[in-house]
């Protein structure tokens, strides 16, 4: 009951904050909102645009991935209700409906989820076990995305030298956990190899960034040019305050999941592992989060994500609420010295889109062949075949579904077509 009135009260406060201009979740639509704020693009125009960047991911990326984990990725309520806000036009009764209308769509995502995994037990190929193999590869793949957002930031030579240092570091952590040479009081300790080598190839990402120094003092006007945005931002704290609690508190209870590589670990019931890539994510979104809320006064209702992190780490829901509820003020209250902060350090600045490109090509990648293995699970030798299939169809037809999603999707397309092979008697599912 706790999660579904969780759910409830994210959706409605993250539907009227999107009605408002006071926060949305996709980062493409924070420098439109504006527009339509400012009386240069309408209502319509505005709730169409943002129907067009979010719907495909709702539906082709958050709820696949929901599925497979059993733990609803954030995406999927959050964009949907960056649709629902700002489809609506602003007012007193219809911000109301907005907000009813999130609350709803809050609640439908957790029962719809558990009506869809019902389903799938009642199928004639229950093909929930070979889904879950979605995401496998994610949980490794994971730890190279600093290397490639060095490669792409800096030079592909020392996105080499970073990948190998990370690679050496992991493996270290794996020879040290086999021989339990850490000890801690006598017991010995087991190190995520994953988690250091993430940790080794962000030092290397942010020693490569701090490199990079501007002495261009009319960059570091950014936060007065733009300072009545921030401070548009500052007079919403407190409701900012309050969506950073109800996060934090779901993902404490992991009811829900900032990206999908932390989602897959705690699904795997790596909870530090968890918690170590929500803030390795939320770190390196800060930049691109940053920025873009001070240019444009609109901020993100789970702010620079750093509440997952947050979450995860505490020991109970009340203790996550509270504290994701204080990072929330201090990231508002300490934006405009940020923005100081980028400005010098115009390399960090930029390493946040190099970090959300490398992450994303991590992505295509890790779901692509998650999904590939888990087909093949379902439906051994026709898996491959179809995802390979599919994957080159929809290059060729102009990429319609983003690639992140074409191994998900498709391993479910895969389930649906076994389960009608199975009913017609030419397919006998594997024992």
């Amino acid at each position: 009951m706790v999660d579904v009135i969780l759910l409830i009260a994210i959706g409605a406060l993250s539907a009227v904050m999107a009605n408002l201009g006071i926060a949305v979740f996709n980062d493409g639509l924070r420098p439109i909102v504006p527009e339509n704020l400012e009386g240069r693009m309408s209502r319509k125009e505005l709730g169409v645009t943002a129907f067009a960047m979010s719907f495909g991911l709702v539906i082709g990326f958050g709820i696949p991935i929901s599925i497979a984990g059993s733990i609803i990725l954030i995406h999927s309520i959050l964009l949907g209700t960056d649709i629902i806000g700002l489809s609506i036009a602003r007012g007193k009764f219809s911000t109301m409906a907005a907000g009813v209308l999130g609350g709803l769509y809050g609640a439908g995502i957790y029962y719809g989820l558990q009506v869809v995994v019902d389903l799938f037990a009642r199928l004639p190929l229950n093909f929930v076990d070979g889904f879950n193999l979605v995401g496998e590869p994610v949980v490794v793949a994971f730890m190279v995305f600093p290397a490639i957002a060095v490669a792409l930031q800096f030079s592909v030579k020392k996105g080499i030298v970073t990948f190998l240092v990370a690679a050496l570091a992991r493996q270290l952590i794996v020879f040290s956990n086999e021989k339990g040479l850490l000890e801690i009081g006598g017991s010995s300790v087991t190190l995520s190899p994953e988690g250091i080598a993430l940790v080794v190839g962000m030092v290397f990402l942010m020693a490569f960034a701090m490199q990079e120094k501007s002495d261009d003092t009319s960059m570091e006007q950014m936060a007065t040019l733009f300072v009545d945005r921030v401070n548009r931002i500052k007079k919403f704290a407190v409701v900012l305050m309050a969506s950073g609690a109800l996060l934090a508190a779901a993902a404490n209870l992991l009811i829900v999941s900032g990206d999908p590589i932390t989602l897959n670990l705690l699904a795997d019931g790596r909870i530090n592992e968890g918690g170590i890539a929500a803030l390795a994510k939320a770190l390196g979104f800060v930049p691109l989060i940053a920025s873009t809320a001070i240019a444009t006064g609109v901020y993100g209702p789970a702010g620079f994500t750093l509440v997952f992190a947050v979450g995860i780490f505490s020991p109970n829901p009340f203790i996550a609420a509270a504290i994701g509820a204080i990072v929330i003020l201090l990231e508002v209250l300490l934006l405009s010295k940020l923005a100081k902060f980028l400005d010098r350090y115009p390399g960090v600045r930029a390493s946040g889109e190099n970090i959300r490109t490398a992450m994303t090509r991590v992505l295509e990648v890790a779901l692509l062949i998650g999904g590939a293995n888990a087909a093949n699970a379902i439906v051994p030798g026709f898996g491959f075949f179809a995802i390979a299939g599919f994957y080159l169809l929809n290059e060729a037809g102009g990429r319609p579904i983003v690639r992140m999603a074409v191994g998900p999707v498709g391993a479910i397309a895969v389930g649906i077509i076994g389960n009608i092979l199975a009913l017609l008697g030419i397919f006998t599912p594997p024992a």
